[in-house]
């Protein structure tokens, strides 16, 4: 016990590659009073059976600088530690089989263009040429990623672990933690079976136990094990060392080089879920059983591909646990529960290929207090409280492993764990043929089917089954008026004595206005980025009602309670599940109001950007006059039990004013022609204000401090270095969806952030940023513009503004 230390800074829970990597790239930042604890041996969890291949390519350009990050690593590590890594970048191949499979290939290589990735289209021939073992008579066409490439998962971690103690951090093997001693809120000591360590950070990277470990400290870890099998060769015949890494999403399998053999695993639709009741004890080093008759029906698909599979001896067919979760992407960050209670966890099968760049930027968000750049995609604050119950966790979570090599369609919603959260009109919607999506387990309306329409999407990288509908509903808002249920949205209360001067510290815009007014109140983080996207009504001196999208939910709650002024009088609650929210929306919304209310909403009694206490049809209505569709429009707050009775009074005053129901795939074609950013996409932690056009809600004229406010005057006062823009395509037919490419003169200047169509202007929408050192307008509107659309570029119209105007009612594109 005398080398045991009875105090660290730092404690690093779990010794598989994402534990080491971070306790590498801690003690590289100087965090060197870091202990590592492992319960077993180094990689003994689900590390030392993984398969080892690492592929960079994601749909989010952050996430895939991340994996990048890894690679960077990987080709250094060796050199710097003497411990062999077993990497190698021998790129890595993906085959193309259908003519769909091929059209999301080549969208693919035109995000790896986008993100500035390398990544070739290579015929049948030339991909056969690379990898002469397949038959490629079904391949249409190929991808090849030649930076990607391949490592031995436990020597590579062997590799990191010993960089982190020669970088002065600690490894103990053989120790087990037995619980967390927490005080106000944060953890201050790990407790273990050899005693306790005081410390203040904790990092959970304990793998498929993460979720016990968590449990520990009253921190929710959504993820759970799965089974994966794979299998080893004997040596083959014509594998070489510089065999590129294969995938053939359309036989669910991929394979690698090992040792003149192949390693042949794959992702089964019918995944077989483990440990439900909790993973054994004494459970390290350890495989499950090799299951041959769940297995072969990926092995009959790989002998079609690799007919030399048919004769070559089989070392082993592994069966190892591994941990996934719901959507497939990782978790990584602070957890909402406590303070200095990191997570780095859940990585569904890629963690060598994820575990240095995830490393590196678990590290440096602990070094900052917050991530590097925007990870909101691996962020654990994405989940809602429906990842608290397990059993939805599991549901969710063999769903998106089934999905994992079909193909990612546009606007996929997933089918398991539904329905779960519901409106109060969910069945009233359900009736008028409403197709539902899913965020955060609500129920959301995405459209309405008319009577001879399948209520049903269908999934295509085409115009969908749906265009019609929304092209309906969306006509309803710009010329009658619409009716949308937004009850998901993340609804807070600030309230206390000291609320004003809280709210006046946490957002940029100038909160001291009247009772009565609505504010657009973008919140920033320390480097000036748009942490927190928000509407905001100041309903009394003291209190102050905040309103975010769906997604933002446990995010923006965090944020704001975290960074709520010290000694302050201002309390966050919140009040999600208590309202109910109808959007009307439409040169029609005020007379329908006027039908069911003797109060007087004329546009002097309740202008834009107010909000009024209405009675309408006997339920108690907080009204705000907004619009994010770009007409005459109210979100009409009401008490959850007051909801379906207020939605049944508007359905009968507005049945002759062309009331018409309508859903969330309708507010987004709207948005786009009105020029309206949306959070996550145009507006996020790595983008100013000014880089987004929205400068102007910043009170930068007086002298009032705020959190941000260094950074942003100096954003202000510097060139920018990229600015949003909207762009059209004047054919019809191109569908735009996001991350096509953005080239200004022939040159790549950015990529979309989003992307779709604009029933009134009857034209492709897009927008994204236009990148360059001191860009500004005249720069951006100069330039002649093309976009990339699946490897075809298309010549396209830049704008600054809006492209609908409903006061003017005309198109301004």
């Amino acid at each position: 016990m005398a080398d045991f230390p009875t105090q660290a800074q730092i404690v690093i829970v779990g010794g598989g590659i994402i534990g080491c990597s971070t306790a590498y790239h801690l003690a590289r930042l100087g965090f060197k009073d870091t202990v590592l604890l492992e319960k077993h041996k180094l990689t003994s969890g689900s590390t030392f059976h993984a398969a080892g291949l690492v592929g960079q390519l994601r749909s989010n350009a952050n996430i895939t600088q991340l994996l990048g990050e890894s690679v960077k690593l990987y080709r250094t590590l060796e050199e710097e530690t003497g411990l062999a890594t077993g990497w190698k970048m021998n790129g890595g191949l993906r085959l193309a089989c259908t003519e769909e499979r091929w059209t999301e290939v080549k969208r693919q290589a035109t995000t790896a263009r986008s993100f500035g990735l390398e990544m070739h289209l290579l015929s049948p021939k030339e991909a056969q040429e690379l990898w002469p073992l397949m038959d490629v008579s079904d391949v249409i066409g190929a991808a090849f990623l030649p930076t990607d490439g391949q490592a031995n998962p436990s020597d590579i971690t062997g590799s990191l672990a010993k960089g982190a103690r020669m970088n002065g951090a600690r490894i103990l093997e053989d120790t087990t933690v037995t619980g967390f001693r927490i005080e106000n809120g944060r953890v201050v000591a790990v407790e273990t079976d050899r005693g306790p360590i005081a410390c203040e950070i904790v990092v959970n990277c304990a793998g498929q136990w993460a979720r016990e470990v968590g449990a520990m400290a009253g921190v929710n870890v959504p993820l759970v094990s799965v089974e994966h099998q794979y299998m080893v060769t004997e040596r083959i015949e014509g594998v070489t060392s510089t065999l590129p890494t294969l995938r053939d999403p359309d036989r669910l399998t991929y394979y690698k080089e090992e040792v003149g053999g192949l390693v042949m695993g794959g992702y089964e639709p019918n995944p077989i879920g483990w440990a439900r009741d909790g993973i054994p004890a004494g459970f390290n080093f350890q495989l499950l059983p090799s299951n041959f008759d769940h297995f072969e029906p990926l092995m009959e698909l790989a002998l079609g591909r690799v007919p030399a599979l048919q004769t070559a001896g089989v070392k082993e067919l592994i069966n190892g646990p591994e941990s996934f979760t719901p959507d497939g992407n990782f978790i990584l960050g602070q957890a909402p529960e406590l303070t200095g209670f990191y997570v780095g966890a859940g990585f569904n099968a890629f963690g060598i290929a994820s575990g240095g760049g995830a490393g590196k930027a678990l590290a440096e968000w602990i070094a900052g207090g917050r991530p590097p750049y925007d990870l909101s995609p691996v962020d654990i604050l994405r989940f809602g409280k429906n990842a608290s119950d397990v059993e939805w966790v599991r549901a969710r979570t063999l769903e998106a492993y089934g999905k994992h090599y079909t193909i990612a369609w546009p606007h996929e919603e997933h089918d398991s764990g539904r329905p779960l959260r519901r409106s109060p009109l969910y069945d009233r919607l359900a009736a008028k043929r409403a197709v539902f999506g899913e965020k955060l387990g609500w129920e959301r309306p995405n459209w309405f089917a008319g009577e001879d329409e399948e209520p049903r999407d269908r999934y295509t990288f085409g115009r969908p089954n749906w265009t019609g509908a929304v092209a309906r509903e969306h006509a309803a808002a710009r010329e009658a008026v619409a009716l949308f249920d937004q009850s998901s949205f993340a609804k807070f209360l600030l309230t206390g004595r000291d609320a004003e001067d809280a709210i006046s510290w946490l957002s940029a815009a100038d909160m001291r206005r009247p009772v009565g007014s609505v504010l657009y109140a973008p919140m920033l983080n320390p480097r000036g980025g748009v942490e927190c996207d928000l509407t905001v009504a100041r309903l009394s001196p003291t209190d102050y009602y905040l309103i975010a999208g769906t997604g933002a939910a446990t995010r923006d709650f965090d944020w704001i309670r975290r960074n709520l002024p010290k000694g302050l009088d201002a309390s966050l609650v919140d009040v999600t599940s208590a309202y109910a929210v109808l959007a009307l929306m439409g040169p029609n919304a005020r007379r329908l109001l006027e039908r069911v209310t003797r109060d007087d909403v004329s546009d002097a009694a309740f202008p834009f950007a107010a909000w009024r206490r209405l009675n309408l049809a006997g339920a108690p209505v907080t009204a705000l006059r907004m619009t994010f569709v770009g007409e005459l429009g109210y979100e009409l707050h009401v008490p959850v039990e007051f909801g379906a009775a207020l939605y049944d009074a508007l359905t009968a005053a507005g049945a002759d004013l062309g009331l018409t129901d309508a859903g969330y795939r309708a507010i987004e074609t709207l948005r786009l022609e009105k020029g309206y950013w949306a959070t996550g996409a145009e507006v996020g932690p790595d983008h100013s204000p000014f880089e987004a056009g929205i400068g102007w809600a910043l009170k930068l004229d007086g002298p009032e401090p705020f959190l941000g406010r260094e950074a942003a005057e100096a954003q202000a006062a510097a060139p920018l270095k990229k600015r949003l823009a909207g762009f059209t395509v004047d054919d019809p037919d191109v569908v735009l969806l996001g991350r096509e490419t953005i080239y200004r003169n022939g040159e790549r200047v950015g990529w979309l952030s989003s992307g779709g169509f604009g029933h009134t202007l009857g034209k492709p929408i897009g927008y994204g940023y236009v990148r360059r050192e001191g860009v500004d307008e005249a720069f951006v509107l100069s330039g002649d513009y093309e976009l990339d659309v699946a490897t075809v570029r298309v010549p396209a119209r830049v704008h600054l503004g809006a492209l609908y105007d409903p006061e003017m009612a005309r198109i301004l594109a």
